[in-house]
């Protein structure tokens, strides 16, 4: 097997992800779009706390990306939300049957130029909603949680996902992630985006109802980062980096301005991702909805303040009130 600094292609094998390779500036190939996918096939359903936004079935996908690639999305991530079929493992997550895959195949025939990444992760489908496998004690699993979504990766990629972004925040795993694309000759072809410096935010709210993937009892903060943890950022950021990473991603957004700026010091030859997730979203869709300020000004100054930090792509919502960007990230927990 080859050494895993020894593979660089794989962040460079689609025409979006080389524009990512350039110095910081904003447009739209740096904007990547959250596409929710829900296993009833003909759903087109609202999302109350993520205004504008939808949770689409893949009969309903094509007409809706259809006018957004007209316009200029080069980009999207997929999560899945599936209705039934949950259970402590988190099986159906890479069912060939299932929404993300189903939207891969379909996107990559209707769509060939558009670069689709893949959210990595269980808690979508696990009947207890955390993000890997658990003891008995319900603590979280780490070696078998491991194991389990670097297989979930791999499928994603063969089933023709140009990403693959694991959110689970397990030690280790972008390294058996990154091991395993190269066993499967994969490595040169599969841009490898780590969630590495996702914090345990109360920002995340939103997401959780569009994702159906709520915790059943606790909560996340035993594997996603406290709030008040700089070093340990930095430690992950560098951790990451070390174990394959291609793009490093900071999660949410404006709260955590310092450590964007840290991830651009710690690899600066390396394309960093700024996730604004759903809380900021509905916080500055509110805001503007009650007058306390103009929509795509306060946008737009976000947008910079995430470039001056030292971001290149933005994951974010898309706003209908824009013609030509596609703004605000959803959230991801």
């Amino acid at each position: 097997m080859s050494d895993i600094s020894s593979i660089l292609q794989g962040g460079y094998n689609h025409a979006t992800s080389r524009l990512w390779q350039s110095e910081r500036s904003l447009r739209k190939a740096s904007l990547m779009y959250p596409i929710f996918i829900t296993d009833i096939p003909d759903a087109e359903e609202n999302i109350s706390s993520l205004p504008g936004q939808k949770r689409w079935g893949i009969n309903k996908l094509e007409g809706f990306l259809k006018p957004l690639v007209e316009k200029g999305l080069k980009s999207l991530i997929l999560f899945g939300v599936p209705t039934s079929g949950k259970d402590a493992t988190g099986s159906k997550a890479d069912d060939p049957d299932g929404p993300v895959i189903l939207a891969v195949k379909l996107i990559r025939d209707k769509f060939p130029e558009l670069f689709i990444a893949c959210d990595v992760c269980l808690c979508e489908y696990t009947d207890h909603g955390h993000c890997g496998y658990l003891n008995e004690d319900g603590t979280i699993d780490n070696l078998a949680s491991v194991k389990r979504i670097a297989e979930v990766a791999i499928n994603y990629s063969k089933a023709g996902a140009h990403c693959v972004a694991p959110s689970d925040m397990m030690d280790g795993r972008i390294k058996a992630i990154k091991e395993s694309l190269i066993r499967e000759n994969l490595g040169n072809k599969i841009l490898l985006m780590s969630y590495s410096a996702k914090f345990a935010s109360s920002f995340y709210g939103p997401f959780r109802e569009a994702a159906n993937s709520a915790p059943a009892f606790g909560d996340r903060k035993c594997y996603q980062l406290p709030p008040n943890a700089r070093g340990l950022a930095r430690r992950a950021i560098t951790r990451d980096l070390s174990e394959g990473a291609d793009i490093i991603i900071v999660k949410p957004g404006m709260p955590y301005l310092d450590i964007l700026r840290d991830a651009k010091e710690l690899c600066p030859d390396t394309p960093i991702a700024v996730y604004q997730v759903s809380g900021e979203f509905a916080m500055i869709w509110r805001s503007a909805e009650a007058n306390v300020f103009d929509l795509r000004t306060a946008v737009l100054e976000s947008m910079e303040s995430f470039l001056r930090a030292g971001k290149l792509i933005n994951i974010h919502q898309k706003k209908k009130s824009f013609k030509l960007e596609y703004f605000f990230i959803k959230n991801l927990t």
